[in-house]
């Protein structure tokens, strides 16, 4: 297939720049710094600066994965215009371009978060739930699904992939909790009894490749593992698997003091079930957190 990613360079493009070229793809990806991409995802891949390099390029498929991290600061109002512009306003762009172009691709993935739902508490959600709750994840995940599900009147079909917390070796959620926690420092955030939604990388790429060989997929996919587990199960599992405690408490007042209403993305959570993948016939890899964090552990195979 050809097929053009944004956000290749991160985490999970540049993943999926590994595996699908060892497919055969033909891949470009979108950046602001086109002349890294091939160092970043593979001496194969194609970086552009400007979607119009590709206007005489037929596409199969595009992967829309862009988005500035949005746990790293607190939500000051610049940084919403930042997570604003590079999710929302960003597909708003990629779609008037499709709609453009005289050969549309077939299908459009496009990212989107578990935090689309808002803090659910212990209901089970699924892709048949609305948001629970209203708040600036919420509104972000919604106008960034939004902005995506425009490219449907275009003809292209849009898949819709609703990632929780994707755990890697390197880089996404555990690289910022590792340094605490190998000192023996880490624990449960605030009460530590709400859900924390999680997906290994491997199948983050699996189901990605999966919903893009499915026939007839379109909308909202949850893209996290069968058994999410509460906050405080999290961080014992994740200092056992490192080999140390985990009883420090990060109390819900002092989060809050410190990041402002990101905390309430900290602290609330999603009991949140991939029914849709399941009922297609994804098959996860890892379904346990512990099965998952000791692969992460095992030393990774040469390339």
């Amino acid at each position: 297939m050809n097929i053009l990613l944004t956000g290749g360079t991160g985490l999970i493009g540049r993943a999926l720049c590994r595996y699908w070229l060892a497919q055969g793809h033909r891949l470009w990806v979108w950046s602001r710094s086109p002349e890294q991409v091939a160092l970043r995802c593979g001496a194969l891949v194609q970086g552009i600066g400007a979607l119009s390099e590709l206007d005489s390029v037929p596409l199969d498929a595009v992967i829309n994965l862009a988005g500035a991290p949005i746990a790293d600061r607190p939500w000051t109002a610049s940084r919403r215009e930042v997570l604003w512009n590079s999710r929302v306003t960003l597909t708003e762009q990629l779609v008037d371009w499709l709609g453009k172009r005289s050969q549309k691709p077939g299908l459009l993935i496009s990212g989107s978060a578990v935090g689309w739902y808002g803090n659910g508490g212990d209901r089970p959600l699924t892709e048949d739930d609305e948001p629970v709750t209203e708040d600036f994840a919420v509104r972000l995940c919604s106008a960034w699904e939004a902005s995506a599900l425009r490219a449907q009147s275009m003809g292209i079909r849009v898949v819709l992939v609703r990632t929780g917390l994707v755990l890697a070796r390197e880089g996404g959620f555990l690289q910022r909790l590792k340094p605490l926690f190998a000192l023996g420092l880490g624990g449960r955030q605030g009460g530590g009894r709400q859900w924390m939604p999680w997906i290994h990388i491997d199948d983050q790429i699996g189901l990605i490749d999966f919903l893009l060989q499915l026939p007839g997929a379109s909308g909202p996919y949850n893209a996290c593992a069968p058994q999410p587990v509460r906050n405080a199960d999290f961080a014992k599992a994740y200092a056992r698997s490192l080999g140390r405690p985990a009883v420090l408490v990060a109390p819900a007042p002092v989060l809050r003091l410190a990041l402002g209403e990101l905390a309430g993305l900290i602290l609330g959570g999603q009991n949140v079930a991939p029914l849709r993948l399941q009922t297609a016939g994804f098959a996860f890899r890892f379904e346990t957190l512990d099965a998952a964090l000791a692969d992460l552990r095992k030393p990774q195979s040469p390339v």
